[in-house]
């Protein structure tokens, strides 16, 4: 049973996620972290510069532009750009970052702790712990 203490329960506690890195192509662990939100009934939003709608939600350029409601980031990206990510993520007042395996960087990490950001970058990931099935 988790407690308040878990970093996961307490990440997904949010009432919204971001979700960094998200991708168009359904093979790319970016547009599953996504369906894995939506699979659990969950409001998740995708970040990406690039794209205006992915599975069906609109997308946001950056961090910065997500909604207040999110307190929740799943970072899906090389970590050079976790370290940028990080960065906006502290301006916003994001609560919560998820590095998902291959995303963690010691410089993000330790970015996050220095700014009191619950993170979890030890290899946890989203997809196992919400029960991901590929539809």
């Amino acid at each position: 049973m988790a407690t308040s203490a878990d970093p996961i329960a307490r990440f997904l506690a949010s009432p919204a996620f971001g979700v960094v890195g998200a991708s168009p192509r359904r093979h790319k662990y970016g547009n599953k972290v996504l369906r894995c939100y939506q699979q659990a009934g969950r409001r998740a939003i995708p970040v990406n510069p690039r794209e205006h709608e992915i599975e069906g939600v609109a997308c946001v350029a950056s961090v910065l532009d997500l909604p207040d409601e999110v307190k929740s980031l799943s970072i899906i990206t090389p970590p050079a750009v976790t370290e940028r990510v990080v960065a906006e993520a502290i301006r916003k007042g994001v609560e919560h970052v998820w590095m998902q395996p291959g995303a963690e960087s010691d410089r993000a990490v330790a970015a996050c702790e220095a700014a009191g950001i619950n993170v979890i970058a030890d290899g946890s990931c989203v997809l196992v712990v919400l029960g991901y099935r590929e539809r």
